[in-house]
């Protein structure tokens, strides 16, 4: 029951409002909006074996404009049955919720509403986008690696930058996979074949199930399999293609585990030099850390700097509104620098909680930005968007943007600048 209680409480109202109090000051250089989406699960017949992660689609976000903080608006997704709740991102001058498991994306309006569901990239075979399409930065290509429950075969489809689809591979399975993440490189698609799939309607770990990464060309092809230890991967921050090798930076979590228990799973940062016949695994930070993302200008490339979000076990957990303090998240979010090989900390109030940051860039460098996240602020029982210089990293924040209202802790979201 606790993914019902405290921060993870869903809300019952949309909300709209406008002109929001900020403490310390917008950046004026961001001009956009910060959305995200998640569950928000009402009318749960029975609270006591509800699973965070279920729930209709809500998603969030706040209009920036000239150093003002314009409105905050929550919005369902409106479809029928199990909503898109996963992730929000843009293509195509499009904004789109989008959802696990091979079901179709929701195209939102710009102020939130659903214009209706929308294949992006579906095919006869009924695959649509996967929950975490991904932006080539230097063609503008759309990539998704879609996977069924039921189906032994997941797909690989490929969106150009106008929202035509322009390749699709299918991808054969030793059974249905739980595929909720992938990797993309210049020339290179990565996937993998974890314990944890489904059994009939049951997403369980299966220890007969060999581990496996499987390497297969952009412009589909053969998958180059190689097996490694026994893992599950939650989320990719980033790969890059490296002469002969494929390194991959990746969530893992050792098994097995209750996949209904985010709170049992203590996930690590690894990173991954897939070579022409091996795999190297390297662990990068063994603190429990989850919810990796990049400046997406460097995906797929080279890169150093990676954001991640802390959770159970690291540090000082929160404890706020009841909520055990070995839950999903806490209250701290980490800047890896991989050149160094160090980590920075930022630390937020002791009952606070925080999800996903997400960069926004403001200039050439690479760190050269901000991070934006929303945060559980249980004083008031509202959240606040707040901004982080990622350069001065520990810092204050440079803005808190005060919400009316708390939005829930949830999965993924995007900084959509201004077109």
């Amino acid at each position: 029951m606790r993914y019902l209680e405290g921060p993870f409480a869903p809300v019952t109202e949309e909300i709209t409002a406008y002109g929001l109090p900020v403490t310390g000051r917008i950046p004026a250089e961001l001009n956009g909006r910060y959305l995200r989406n998640g569950p928000n699960a009402l009318g749960v017949e029975d609270p006591s074996v509800h699973i965070w992660g279920m729930g209709q689609g809500m998603v969030h976000g706040v209009r920036l404009r000239d150093g003002r903080a314009e409105w905050y608006r929550n919005r369902f997704v409106r479809t029928s049955g199990f909503a898109p709740m996963v992730h929000v991102i843009e293509h195509a001058e499009r904004t789109f919720a989008l959802a696990e498991g091979g079901l179709p994306p929701a195209e939102l309006d710009d102020e939130l509403g659903t214009v209706g569901t929308c294949t992006l990239g579906g095919t006869a075979e009924g695959f649509t986008a996967g929950a975490h399409s991904k932006h080539d930065p230097l063609t503008g290509e759309l990539h998704s690696l879609s996977y069924m429950m039921g189906r032994d075969v997941v797909q690989h489809i490929v969106t150009d930058a106008k929202g035509t689809v322009t390749g699709t591979t299918m991808i054969p399975m030793s059974r249905s996979p739980f595929m909720h993440d992938f990797a993309l490189t210049e020339n290179h698609v990565v996937l993998w074949d974890t314990p944890l799939g489904f059994d009939g309607y049951d997403c369980r770990w299966l220890p007969d199930h060999p581990t496996r990464v499987g390497v297969m060309p952009r412009s589909g092809g053969d998958v180059r399999w190689l097996d490694i230890d026994p893992v599950h991967v939650s989320h990719t921050l980033n790969a890059y293609d490296d002469g002969d090798s494929v390194v991959v930076d990746v969530v893992t979590a050792e098994g097995p585990f209750d996949p209904s228990d985010p709170g049992a799973i203590r996930p690590m940062l690894d990173r991954w030099t897939i070579g022409p016949d091996s795999i190297r695994q390297q662990r990068v930070d063994d603190r429990p850390q989850d919810f990796p993302r990049v400046n997406e200008s460097r995906l797929t490339l080279p890169y150093r700097y990676g954001y991640s979000a802390a959770t159970a076990l690291y540090g000082v957990p929160f404890e706020a509104e009841g909520v055990p303090a070995d839950d999903t998240f806490t209250n701290a979010l980490v800047k890896h620098d991989l050149e160094r090989g160090t980590a920075e900390v930022h630390r937020f109030g002791r009952d606070e909680a925080v999800g996903e940051a997400v960069f926004a860039t403001a200039g050439y460098g690479e760190d050269e930005g901000y991070l934006l996240t929303y945060v559980h602020n249980p004083e008031r029982n509202a959240s606040d968007l707040v901004i982080l210089a990622a350069q001065d990293f520990t810092a204050a924040p440079v803005a808190r943007i005060h919400l009316p209202v708390r939005v829930p802790l949830g999965l993924h979201g995007s900084w959509l600048p201004d077109r």
